[in-house]
């Protein structure tokens, strides 16, 4: 962590002097971390010719910290808020507990913990306010007046990273347009006199340093109730800024550290840490994608020792990013909620630059019993489809067809799970539709249709999936034919009597002799009566056969006539068909 003193703003601070009862200890503002302890004495030193309350501890595994404070914890944020506003110390600074520190070793001498009371901070009135504990309180200093070449020499303090930061609040607040590059040429002096107009100051071009103050504290607004500071997760192995105020750590459950919202606003981090190697990386990012904190549309990209995830919707956004080195895998995702760009947006670039990996690698063998269950992925829900049903394969080239119902209006539909297909004929009245796979795919067999109808009472049986994708293969479930046509005497449908479940629909309806003399529509597609529960139909073959000349599927006719043996009919029903998942 790099430091630079503006020594011309050390006028405008004020540390009140008050003791308030608190918790033993209170909170310090870390402003620092170094690898030896010589370098963090010297680091001390230097902080203490502008500061007062400069202490140094130990952090644990060969790191030391230097701390300003202690504080009570809201006079400790007010004062994060305003040094950092006035670039007095770095935009990394963070909160941390005296009860999370270890050995002190500045100042020189002491003994460890905390060595003075917490102070609170006194308020800032405006010039002239009387308060109820003016008499008590020390006189703030008056604001500094600058001329504009004052302001000039302010500026030659700034860092690169500062002058880019007074960009990036002009272009937010609508001043500026042009490239964040930290030169302060024509465009950005433009930019800084009509921010000043607009905010009742003389539009000189030049910020001073209470306007470069006011300017960043406007710009940083937007954090106001988020607790945006930095978190260190040892045995993550991460340490991070985040929403603290809005997010609290609920539980490891490896590779995750789950950080679940705490309050009304349901944002959620996750710390993503595992030992691994390139193929860890591959199979990480295929088990994220079918998470509902991930979010079907949205950006994909993987390569070698990284990828990115994001994904929205109605309700949620978010943002994953997973990077390998030295044999960990470590990364982070956010979830905010839909509608609030600005805040998100804000953060993540926060949590972005503040990343920073440490010793440390949750242990996957580690995993709570709460995530054994087939619907979670390390306690975290797998994201579930719309609906499902049942198609099956009419085409060498493995186009499907099923039940429109179940694939009319999807963002997503999959094949088994697997294999994402895209709708290339429907037809919403008949009940049908027909799918292409995106990739290859070379079905085990493909459903043959029968010419003509099974006698009535001959057995049939429908092939499919009743239970959604809880069972692995599709289920044969048998009835008998009963009529040629509908109960209202529709043309074109086939009354069964079969035991049926929802998912079934658009399976396979087979005679004996295993060819196809229909596929199964739903429950409800052409009644809206409560039937009894083995009432079903069925769209005849030659009812199909329209669609699948338009669509130019060629589909292979059934010319046996021979009973099949159960075991048979079985395993060729189970080739032809397949698992049909809408996603949202």
């Amino acid at each position: 962590m790099t430091y630079r003193r503006g020594l011309a703003l050390a006028a405008v601070l004020v540390m009140g002097q008050a003791a308030f009862a608190q918790a033993p200890g209170g909170v310090y503002i870390q402003v620092e971390a170094r690898s030896t302890l010589s370098g963090a004495q010297d680091s001390a030193r230097s902080f203490s010719q502008a500061f007062d309350n400069v202490n140094g501890f130990a952090l644990g595994s060969g790191w030391y910290g230097i701390a300003l404070g202690p504080f009570t914890e809201a006079a400790a944020q007010q004062e994060l808020n305003r040094l950092r506003a006035f670039g007095q110390i770095p935009p990394d600074s963070y909160l941390e507990e005296a009860a999370d520190y270890g050995r002190q070793f500045w100042p020189v001498g002491a003994t460890g913990g905390a060595t003075t009371a917490p102070v609170e901070t006194q308020p800032l009135g405006e010039p002239g306010e009387d308060t109820a504990e003016s008499a008590e309180a020390p006189a703030d200093p008056a604001p500094v007046l600058e001329t504009p070449r004052e302001a000039r020499e302010g500026e030659r303090l700034l860092t690169r990273g500062e002058r880019e930061q007074l960009q990036v609040a002009l272009r937010w607040a609508g001043h500026y347009n042009g490239r964040i590059d930290a030169a302060f040429g024509r465009g950005t002096r433009s930019a800084m006199a009509s921010w000043q107009g607009a905010n009742g100051y003389e539009a000189t071009g030049v910020l001073t340093t209470r306007q470069r103050a006011d300017l960043l504290g406007q710009y940083n607004a937007v954090f106001d109730g988020l607790g945006m500071r930095r978190v260190t997760d040892s045995r993550a192995g991460i340490s991070i800024e985040m929403p603290a105020d809005v997010v609290s750590r609920d539980r490891y459950d490896p590779p995750f550290a789950v950080y679940d919202p705490s309050g009304d606003l349901q944002a959620r981090v996750l710390l993503i840490s595992q030992p691994g190697d390139s193929r860890t990386l591959a199979g990480l990012y295929e088990i994220m994608q079918t998470l509902e904190i991930v979010p079907l549309e949205g950006e994909r990209s993987r390569d070698g020792d990284s990828f990115l995830l994001t994904g929205a919707n109605d309700e949620i956004v978010s943002h994953t990013e997973v990077t390998l080195s030295g044999g960990e895998l470590k990364g982070f995702t956010l979830v905010w909620p839909a509608g609030d760009e600005e805040r998100r947006t804000r953060v993540l670039q926060r949590m972005q630059s503040s990343f920073e990996r440490i010793g440390g690698v949750l242990d996957p063998a580690q995993v709570t019993n709460d995530s054994a269950s087939v619907d979670l992925v390390s306690g975290l829900q797998v994201r579930q489809p719309r609906a499902s049903g049942s198609g099956f394969f009419v085409s060498e080239n493995a186009v499907v067809l099923t039940s429109y119902d179940t694939v009319g209006d999807c963002t997503q539909i999959t094949l088994d799970g697997s294999y994402d297909a895209r709708l290339v004929a429907g037809n919403a009245a008949l009940g049908a539709a027909l799918l292409r796979p995106e990739g290859r795919l070379a079905p085990r067999a493909v459903g043959a249709f029968r010419d003509g109808l099974p006698r009535l009472q001959s057995e049939i049986a429908v092939a499919g999936y009743p239970y959604g994708g809880v069972l692995s293969a599709p289920t044969l479930t048998y009835g008998t034919f009963e009529d040629i046509r509908g109960l209202g005497g529709e043309e074109g449908l086939s009354r069964l009597a079969l035991a049926a479940e929802p998912g079934d629909a658009g399976g396979p309806v087979l005679d004996e002799a295993g060819g196809v003399v229909g596929m199964l529509l739903p429950a409800d597609a052409t009644s809206g009566q409560q039937l009894p529960q083995d009432v079903r139909f069925a769209l005849q073959a030659r009812m199909i056969a329209p669609l699948l000349d338009e669509a130019g599927v060629t589909t292979p006719l059934s010319t046996g006539t021979a009973r099949m043996a159960p075991e048979d009919l079985t395993e060729r029903a189970a080739a032809m068909t397949v698992l049909v998942s809408c996603w949202d």
